[in-house]
């Protein structure tokens, strides 16, 4: 038998309205047979410009507030007397709510997005809707969550990049931010910011920025740095490939100061920020930018938690980047199976042939593993014990099979795998960076 329920809803669970979502279907923007047809005309309006190297000045602004007392903080998972992946009831009804999402929304939208590199605000409100965004986040803050689990994030997060990883890394970005607010913040960094993370209309903009320009990058040892002046921070440096970097309020950067690591909050409208395009092969609906740090001036105060807060959102930020890879993975399996059962040569279907046979099944295997071990840390994660040699497994898993199962799956559909007809070409792009990308996302 599962163990009791892990996350539960409140009156602002209920508010956001996932438990009749997931039971009933009532969403009208899910349950609506012109949804399809009404994300497409958003689809074909076109990017914004994407390409910008400007001072970003007229970002979103935060009114510093003081915060009272400690600051809130979800309370530990609770931990399972036995052995058992079964999800919680709670878990389900979100996992289903991203599966819904994934299958309605994000899917049907994935190939334009991807062309276009903008996320269609039609996808945005949809997910907003769901409040998915909320699921690291105390309802003491606005949130949905009583717990905190990594396995309930594992899940939310593989669902959502079946749909699509570049649309569902848009999407996870500014949930990334708000709940390393919830989990490292002060309490007066929690009511500066997390108001407009939780509950703006439409809610603001955020990425968490850990990666670097240049080969065999360790995002324990950023070469962007902070130096104290007085009672502010100095910072100086860049990072490369960060989520929404043109349209983003609130950066959440990893910087070194008096050399160990650190998150510092900065506000996008600061001086000295300048943002400039930078294309990747893969998630291109995330609209990935480059951020330059020129002797940016934050208070001492913006510093995000302490530098064990750091390796825990570099350790869970890769979680979440293999559990990204289970999502895509499982689509493109989805889609090669029935493909090679159907598509006949020399008077059969090639899944009678057994190369095809056995390379289908071992896309099926690395799949497999990778989930397990992945569902295996985010446990020990809730458990309260060290994961870091199980996630430091899901990432070499991630690294070495995720763009394996996408190759493998694009030569398996012949000529149909080079064309954009199949997603699976996509798909092949997104998972050669799981293994690699550092941070945006956070179990």
């Amino acid at each position: 038998m599962a163990a009791p329920s892990s996350l539960r809803f409140g009156d602002r669970g209920q508010r956001i309205g996932l438990r009749l979502i997931t039971k009933v279907g009532s969403l009208p923007m899910l349950g609506n047979p012109e949804v399809r047809r009404t994300v497409e005309s958003l689809l074909y309006r076109g990017s914004k410009g994407a390409f910008a190297a400007v001072e970003a000045a007229s970002r979103r602004p935060f009114a510093s507030r003081p915060g009272r007392g400690d600051p809130a903080r979800t309370a530990p998972a609770r931990p399972r007397r036995e052995f058992d992946l079964t999800p919680s009831e709670d878990q389900e009804e979100l996992r289903l709510a991203a599966a819904r999402l994934a299958d309605d929304i994000i899917r049907p939208a994935g190939a334009r997005a991807d062309a276009d590199r903008s996320v269609p605000e039609g996808v945005r409100r949809a997910a907003a809707e769901l409040g998915l965004h909320l699921v690291g986040v105390p309802s003491a803050l606005g949130g949905i969550a009583e717990e905190r689990s990594a396995v309930t994030a594992a899940l939310v997060v593989e669902e959502l990049a079946r749909g699509d990883l570049g649309i569902a890394t848009a999407l996870l970005a500014p949930a990334a931010v708000a709940t390393a607010l919830a989990n490292y913040g002060s309490s007066a960094q929690q009511a500066t910011y997390l108001p407009a993370l939780t509950s703006g209309s439409p809610p603001a903009r955020a990425s968490l920025a850990l990666m670097e320009h240049g080969p065999l990058f360790d995002p324990l040892s950023p070469t962007t740095t902070a130096t104290t002046r007085g009672s502010d921070l100095v910072i100086n440096g860049a990072k490369s490939l960060v989520v929404g970097a043109a349209e983003a309020d609130l950066l959440v950067i990893s910087v070194l100061v008096d050399g160990v690591p650190r998150l510092v909050l900065v506000e996008a409208g600061t001086r000295g920020i300048t943002v400039a395009d930078d294309p990747a092969m893969g998630i291109r609906a995330s609209t990935t930018g480059r951020i330059a740090l020129d002797g940016v001036v934050v208070p001492a105060t913006n510093l995000l938690g302490t530098t064990d807060d750091h390796l825990d959102a570099v350790r869970r930020a890769r979680l979440a980047w293999s559990a990204a890879a289970c999502g895509t993975a499982q689509a493109a399996l989805d889609q090669l199976i029935p493909y090679v059962l159907t598509r006949q040569a020399f008077g059969e279907p090639i899944a009678h042939r057994q190369a095809v046979a056995f390379t289908v099944a071992d896309i099926a295997i690395e799949l497999a593993g990778l989930r397990l071990v992945v569902w295996r840390a985010a446990s020990r994660l809730d458990q309260g014990k060290d994961a870091a040699r199980l996630i430091a497994h899901a990432r070499q898993l991630t690294a070495t099979h995720a763009a394996q199962i996408g190759s493998h799956a694009v030569q398996l559909l012949g000529g149909h795998g080079f064309v954009k007809e199949f997603d699976n070409e996509r798909w092949y792009r997104d998972l050669r960076g799981a293994g690699i990308l550092e941070g945006v996302l956070l179990t």
